[in-house]
This record gives C-alpha cells, structure tokens and sequence, in this order.
C-alpha cells in the first residue's frame, strides 16, 4: 500500500502558499512581510509532506480495519515526526510571529483580505499542532501495535 498525502491536505496547503505567494509580490511593507511568511512556509510545508501527511493517507483503510505489513513505512515517518516535534513545534512560533507581523502591516497599508489570510494561516498551524500532528502520531503507535503480532 502506497503512502501518499491526503488530496484535501495537498489541495490546501497549495492555496496557502499560492495566497502567500501573492501577497509577495507587493513592494511595499506587506509584501516583505508576506515573502518572510512564504520562505517559513515552503520548508514547513516540505516537512510536513515529507514525514507528516504521508501516513494520514491511511486513515480510510485502518478505519475499514486494514492493516498490511507495507504500513510500516507509516511507524518510520511517525518516529521522525515525533523526534522533529519541537523543531516543528518551534518554526511553528516563529510563523506565528510572522504571521502577526504581516497581519500588522496589511491592516496599516490597506490590505484587509491579507490580515483574513493570516488569521487564516493561525488556525491552519493550530489545527496541524492539535489535530494533524497527534493524529499522525497515534497512526504509527497503532501500526506499531498491530504489526507486532
């Protein structure tokens, strides 16, 4: 069995940074602003569809109670994501700085629809930290559990 990012969770992450992207491309404060967002997102976002989003891809079938020794690529990814935990955990922060700069910059030069983006943005690392990451994890320990016996 393949692991492959979920097709939502890809899908999303590309409107993030083609949103950020955008936004880069302004001369003026806010879209420096917006440029440092987009170098912390493109190597978060790497990381993430490196050893991250892989394993959610088998959520469907372990849910259907599938569980084939090829899944263990799953519990290899999940103990790098638990040892790189407070390295993500940390570029986390340091996007929500940036991020609450931009939204400082956008709303002083007039660009409202960027300060929605960055709220946005927020809630997408609050989900990842508190939903996708622990999800992730607990997929290896099952894997870990069921492919011992």
């Amino acid at each position: 069995m393949e692991l492959k990012t979920p097709t939502p969770l890809q899908s999303e992450h590309q409107a993030l940074y083609a949103e950020i992207h955008a936004a880069a491309k302004f001369e003026d404060r806010t879209g420096k602003a917006a440029r440092l967002v987009a170098r912390l997102l493109e190597r978060h976002f790497a990381l993430e569809d490196e050893f991250v989003f892989p394993p959610l891809g088998l959520l469907p079938a372990l849910a259907q109670g599938t569980v084939e020794p090829e899944m263990a690529a799953a519990v290899v990814m999940v103990t790098k994501l638990h040892d790189e935990m407070p390295n993500l955990l940390a570029v986390q922060r340091v996007i929500a700085a940036a991020l609450e700069e931009l939204m400082t910059v956008a709303e002083e030069e007039g660009h409202a629809e960027l300060v929605g983006f960055a709220e946005q943005m927020m809630l997408h690392e609050e989900m990842e930290r508190e939903v996708t990451y622990p999800t992730a994890i607990l997929i290896g320990k099952y894997l870990q559990l069921r492919l011992k016996a």
